[in-house]
């Protein structure tokens, strides 16, 4: 099966996909840092949706008449509700800037959405998306076996809602695991304590951002 994950350099589900033998591809703006030049595609998304002649990031060149799914991660630093004080135009001289990054952002969303490619998966926080269309799952990294929260939303197309236990019981089954530690910010919102506590960085928001493993083994094993 020819597999296009689109915004995505970690290569997590790239690489999740490609150990149960499909033919999978990352792409992004960035080069990758999952180690696997030859399964990315460096380059706008966009243009890889139809088909056709690409290059990797290593040089090689592949051909793929057309892809049969794709796991998508629209970029969401102005989706996400987290971040929407950040839009109050009488508390931030750039909030309106932010609002028009939005409404890019959810244009982003749907073209991916809409794009051709018979069977999808996006994913994404919860967010300004959930207003315009209901997800068709929202699931957490400890409903995998990963002991963290991360609340996560999926949209599906073509695709069967991931399974994991149907009672929501962290300490239930194996793949239900402790939900992790959460910390009080000094603005008083409770948040997971490996989101708050990530020290700052060029790549803080990548790190955030990457898809825990669970979930990623999780897609290929049930979405492939």
């Amino acid at each position: 099966m020819n597999v296009l994950v689109a915004c995505e350099e970690s290569q997590a589900v790239c690489k999740a996909f490609r150990a149960r033998g499909h033919r999978t591809f990352s792409c992004d703006i960035k080069p990758c840092s999952g180690g696997h030049p030859e399964w990315h595609i460096i380059g706008d998304c966009f243009e890889l949706f139809n088909g056709g002649m690409f290059v990797t990031e290593s040089g090689e060149l592949v051909e793929i008449k057309i892809w049969d799914l794709l796991i998508g991660h629209p970029p969401c630093t102005y989706l996400t509700l987290s971040g929407n004080r950040w839009f109050d135009e009488n508390l931030y001289a750039d909030a309106f800037l932010r609002k028009l990054n939005r409404a890019e952002a959810t244009v982003f969303f749907f073209k991916m959405f809409y794009c051709g490619i018979k069977r999808i998966c996006l994913e994404n926080p919860m967010g300004t998306i959930n207003s315009w269309i209901k997800p068709t799952q929202i699931i957490q990294p400890y409903h995998f076996g990963d002991e963290f929260q991360k609340t996560t939303c999926l949209w599906l197309k073509n695709l069967n809602p991931l399974v994991h236990i149907k009672k929501d019981d962290c300490f239930d089954k194996k793949t239900h695991v402790y939900k992790g530690d959460m910390i009080t910010t000094s603005g008083g919102n409770v948040i997971p304590k490996w989101y708050g506590e990530l020290p700052p960085s060029e790549n803080r928001n990548e790190i955030r951002s990457k898809t825990f493993n669970g979930i990623s083994q999780a897609m290929a094993s049930q979405l492939g």
